[in-house]
Order: C-alpha cells, then sequence, then structure tokens
C-alpha cells in the first residue's frame, strides 16, 4: 500500500494543500511532512521542498513565505470566488425542481471548492428559502436527456402526469414543438415528466429547428410558462413600480416619464390569466392603455372574479 500511495505523491501533495488550506489558513513545512507520513507517504523536509518545486513549476500554484525559522505553504486562489460559489449554492438552494438530497449533496461538492475551512462557513451560513422542493429523483437524468436529444437534434418520448396544486413559477419548464400543432408550443414541467426517451431515428423538421431559434423571445414574453396570444400593450403605471417593470420586462424596456406621477412603456407580452395576475397585484397603480383587446379582456377577467 505504502509504494502504491508513494507514485502519486505529488497527486495526494496537492489534493491536501487544496483542500486544507488557503490564505489565511497556510500549513507548517514539518505538519505538511507529518500529514503525509499519517497517509502512508514518506516525505521530509529536504524531499517536500523539491515536491513543491515540481509542482509550481508544471503550473500549479502554491505560495510559502517564512514565519522564524519555519515555512509555510497554502494555495492562494481557487477557479471559483467564495462569493461565487456562495451565490450558486443559493441557487440550488432556491431552485424547487432539485430535490431535497440532490440539493444537500450539491451544496457539499460546491462548498468543498472553497477548501474544507470555507467549506463549513458556507454550509453553516446560507440564506434560507421557503421553497417547496419536489420530489422527482430523476429529474437530472431527464434534463440531462432533453439537452441531449436538444443537441444532436433529435425527438423524445415521454409520459406526463398532472397534479392539481399551485403554479410555482420556479420551474424548469421543456417548451416542446409538434408537427401536429404547428401554430403553436406546448410547455412541460420538467418534474412531471416520466420514461424520458431519445427517439434516435427521428429528424427535427426545419420548423421545430425554427422554434429553437425563438426560444429566448418566448420566454421573455410568458408568464410562469403560460403561453397566450402576443400583444404590444402600453402599460401606465406609478413611478415606485418601474423597479418591477424593469425586473419583468428587462433593463432596456424603453419607460418613457409621464409627470411626477406616472410613466408608460411598450412591452411586448403573451396575454393570459398569469400576466393579469401580475398586473392586478399592483391595483390602481398600474392600467393597460392599449391595446384596447388586452384592456377588455383584463376588465372581464377582473369582473368574473368578483362575480364569483
Amino acid at each position: 500500500m505504502s509504494a502504491n500511495m508513494q507514485k502519486i505523491k505529488l497527486l495526494k501533495l496537492y489534493e491536501l494543500l487544496y483542500r486544507e488550506t488557503d490564505e489565511d489558513h497556510p500549513i507548517s513545512r514539518v505538519r505538511l511532512c507529518e500529514r503525509l507520513n499519517e497517509m502512508g507517504i514518506s516525505s521530509n523536509v529536504r524531499t517536500l521542498s523539491l515536491d513543491i518545486e515540481v509542482l509550481c513549476e508544471n503550473g500549479y500554484e502554491i505560495m510559502s513565505f517564512l514565519q522564524g525559522k519555519e515555512k509555510f505553504y497554502y494555495v492562494p486562489e481557487r477557479e471559483l470566488s467564495v462569493l461565487e460559489i456562495k451565490i450558486l449554492i443559493d441557487a440550488v438552494q432556491a431552485a424547487s425542481f432539485v430535490t431535497e438530497r440532490k440539493t444537500a449533496d450539491l451544496i457539499k461538492k460546491l462548498a468543498s471548492l472553497c477548501g474544507s475551512h470555507n467549506a463549513e462557513l458556507l454550509k453553516g451560513n446560507m440564506v434560507c428559502f421557503n421553497t417547496r422542493k419536489h420530489s422527482n429523483e430523476s429529474i437530472l437524468y431527464t434534463i440531462d436527456c432533453i439537452e441531449t436529444a436538444i443537441s444532436r437534434r433529435k425527438m423524445i418520448a415521454f409520459s406526463y402526469f398532472h397534479l392539481n396544486e399551485l403554479v410555482n413559477e420556479d420551474n424548469y419548464y421543456l417548451m416542446a414543438y409538434s408537427s401536429k400543432h404547428p401554430d403553436s408550443t406546448a410547455n412541460y414541467r420538467i418534474d412531471r415528466m416520466d420514461q424520458v426517451e431519445i427517439v434516435w431515428e427521428s429528424e427535427l423538421s426545419q420548423e421545430a429547428l425554427a422554434r429553437i431559434n425563438s426560444v429566448s423571445d418566448f420566454t421573455e414574453q410568458a408568464f410562469k410558462m403560460f403561453a397566450g396570444e402576443r400583444e404590444n400593450v402600453m402599460l401606465r403605471f406609478d413611478r415606485s413600480l418601474m423597479g418591477s417593470v424593469y425586473d419583468k420586462f428587462g433593463e432596456d424596456t424603453p419607460i418613457e416619464v409621464v409627470d411626477e406621477t406616472f410613466c408608460t412603456a411598450m412591452v411586448y407580452v403573451l396575454v393570459s390569466p398569469t400576466f393579469f395576475g401580475w398586473l392586478a397585484q399592483f391595483g390602481n397603480k398600474m392600467k393597460v392603455l392599449a391595446s384596447q383587446n388586452t384592456a377588455e379582456r383584463y376588465l372581464a377577467h377582473i369582473r368574473e372574479i368578483c362575480d364569483g
């Protein structure tokens, strides 16, 4: 066993430095030798210096400094900063389509990229999200299968099940096209897809390929992935809602200041009940000026709710 470990000495040496050190947690040359010997890898102060020199000459950045008569080593930077990894961890926490078990697994892997000291800090200091996690453990396989089919330009076959529950806007969706319905697309929640398979002998039509290029436009116009009629809609809203308009339609949305109180913006959306729900949350602080068709449908939607 010791002979085998000696063959991968440099690998284990860098692995130890990468995992357990950083600028705030250097390791002394003596302690580093002790750790290697504990792992069954023969090491001493002289050979250790030569080993680290070889690693540095081959592109592995290892910093060192003298403190009195003792030399210390550490790995200065990772591919991702602690802040960047923290953002990724928060995103995993907030994603409802990632199951509880997979969330814990991904957080552990992400935190380990920061080294052992920062890993414990990250795992113990996370933002709490009120997110309902789904239980479909095969969802990552489903996503991989779908992305493979898209990249290979192949069709997929799958089973789909429905649940009578509230719509959660943080879900992962598949926007699908079928030649049976050439004028529209269908949206499927990936956590409700089962038995997903690539139809390897299939070929996508030109119409389907064209739809792939328009996905970004669709997602900008859709509300919670509900389809509807595409329309240009003129909104009049209180200036305090400018941030909400930018958040929903993008910071490049042209907004015209009408007076000290109101602004207007022309937006291109898929008109649907979820769009009306988004409008309704602002009460009389946001109104539809045009199109007339959208304004009338919005009014009918509100009346239907009030009439029960």
